[in-house]
C-alpha cells in the first residue's frame, strides 16, 4: 500500500505517492510543524519577486545602501536554504562554509557568474540559478546605443551645445564614424552577441563578423554573420563589440597586442565584463591613436575611480554598468531569480540552471 507524503518542503508541493516501508517518516504528519525554508536576499528587489518568494519561503534581506557588506552576508547566511545574490556579491568558500549544510541553491540576479566560486558551490551539490534570457534585449539595446554614442560623438556634441561651442553650422564639425558600409565584429556570439548583430544589421553594414569558441552556424546564417579568427576580426572590423563571458581564457584578451591589430579608425565597445580588457593598454591605445574610440559599460574596478585616466579622454565614453537597466528587464530578472529558488527547493527543474 502506498502512503501519501510530502517532500522535505511540503508547502511547495502537492502530495506524491511513495511506497510504504518500515521506519519511513511520513512528512505529511509533520507538515504543520515544519517551517518554511529560509532565503537570504542581498539587495532590495522588486515587490512582485519578493511576494513570490514570501509565498513559499521565510525571507530576510539586506536593506541598507549599496551592496551587502561581507560581514553582514556571513552573519545572515547561516543555516539558510537559499541565497538570492547580485553580481556585486562574492560567493566563495567562506560564505558557503558559513551557510552550512542547509544551503540548497544560490541564485544570482544576473547572467554573469564570475562572482560565484562555481567549483566550491558544485562541490557541495548546491544548485546555481541565473537569468540569461531576461536581459538579452536590454543589454543588446544598450550596446548599440553605446556604440552610436561613441562613434557619433554624442556626449561631446551635447557638451558643446551646453557650453557655447555650438556656433554656425560647419560641414565637418563633430563628425564621427557611421555604420553604413562598415565591417562589424562581434566577440562572443551567444544570446546577447547575436541580438547585437541583429540590431546592427539594420544599419546596413557591409558585413558582420563574429568570433566565438564554438560554431553558431544556424544563427550566423540567419543573421548573415561570418565566423572568423580573433586576429582576423580585429584586423578587419571597423566596430568591435564585446559580449563574451569572463573566464580564465578571456581575461585581458584585449591587451596591447590586440589593440595593435585593430584599425586606427576602429571603435571598441565592451558591455560584457571589465576583466576582458587590459585597461592600461586601452588608455594607451586611445591616447596614441592606435584606435579611434571606446565605449565602456563595464570597467575594472566598478565603480571606476573618478581620477582614472579613462574619464579624461574625449574619445572614451564610460557608463556605470547599466546594460540591463530597463525597468521591465530588472523586474523580470527578479521574478526569474525567485522562480529559480522555488523550483530548486521544490526539487523541480529550475527555469534557468547554470551547469558548468
Amino acid at each position: 500500500m502506498a502512503s501519501k507524503v510530502y517532500r522535505i518542503f511540503p508547502f511547495l508541493l502537492s502530495p506524491v505517492q511513495v511506497p510504504a516501508r518500515k521506519n519511513f517518516i511520513n512528512y505529511a504528519r509533520l507538515s504543520t510543524k515544519m517551517s518554511k525554508p529560509s532565503v537570504y536576499v542581498t539587495r532590495q528587489i522588486n515587490q512582485e519577486a519578493l511576494d513570490l518568494l514570501k509565498q513559499h519561503c521565510e525571507v530576510s534581506s539586506w536593506t541598507g545602501p549599496g551592496p551587502v557588506p561581507k560581514t553582514e552576508l556571513l552573519k545572515n547566511i547561516e543555516n539558510k536554504h537559499a541565497l538570492l545574490c547580485m553580481l556585486t556579491d562574492r560567493v566563495d568558500a567562506e560564505v558557503l562554509n558559513k551557510a552550512g549544510a542547509n544551503l540548497k541553491v544560490v541564485a544570482t540576479m544576473s547572467v554573469g557568474y564570475d562572482h560565484l566560486d562555481t567549483a566550491e558551490i558544485r562541490k557541495r551539490n548546491i544548485k546555481i540559478g541565473y537569468t540569461p534570457d531576461a536581459l538579452t534585449d536590454a543589454t543588446a539595446e544598450l550596446a548599440v546605443g553605446l556604440l552610436l554614442t561613441t562613434s557619433r560623438r554624442l556626449l561631446e556634441a551635447a557638451e558643446e551645445a551646453r557650453t557655447g561651442g555650438w556656433q554656425a553650422w560647419s560641414p565637418f564639425w563633430m563628425c564621427g564614424r557611421g555604420l553604413k558600409g562598415s565591417t562589424v565584429g562581434i566577440v562572443g556570439f551567444g544570446r546577447i552577441g547575436q541580438q547585437i548583430a541583429r540590431i546592427l544589421s539594420t544599419f546596413n553594414p557591409s558585413r558582420i563578423l563574429y568570433y566565438n569558441r564554438s560554431e553558431r552556424a544556424k544563427e550566423a546564417r540567419e543573421i548573415g554573420a561570418e565566423r572568423v579568427t580573433f586576429d582576423e576580426l580585429l584586423a578587419r572590423s571597423d566596430f568591435v563589440s564585446v559580449s563574451a563571458a569572463l573566464t580564465p581564457e578571456t581575461t585581458r584578451m584585449f591587451d596591447r597586442a590586440a589593440f595593435g591589430k585593430m584599425k586606427k579608425t576602429a571603435v571598441f565597445v565592451n558591455t560584457s565584463r571589465g576583466g576582458l580588457v587590459d585597461q592600461e593598454a586601452l588608455v594607451e591605445a586611445l591616447r596614441n591613436g592606435t584606435i579611434w574610440g571606446a565605449g565602456l559599460d563595464v570597467t575594472t574596478p566598478e565603480p571606476l575611480p573618478l581620477d582614472h585616466p579613462l574619464f579624461g579622454l574625449k574619445n572614451c565614453v564610460v557608463l556605470p554598468h547599466i546594460g540591463s537597466a530597463a525597468i521591465e528587464t530588472r523586474n523580470e530578472m527578479g521574478i526569474v531569480t525567485a522562480r529559480n529558488i522555488i523550483a530548486a527547493l521544490n526539487g523541480d527543474a529550475m527555469p534557468f540552471e547554470l551547469v558548468v
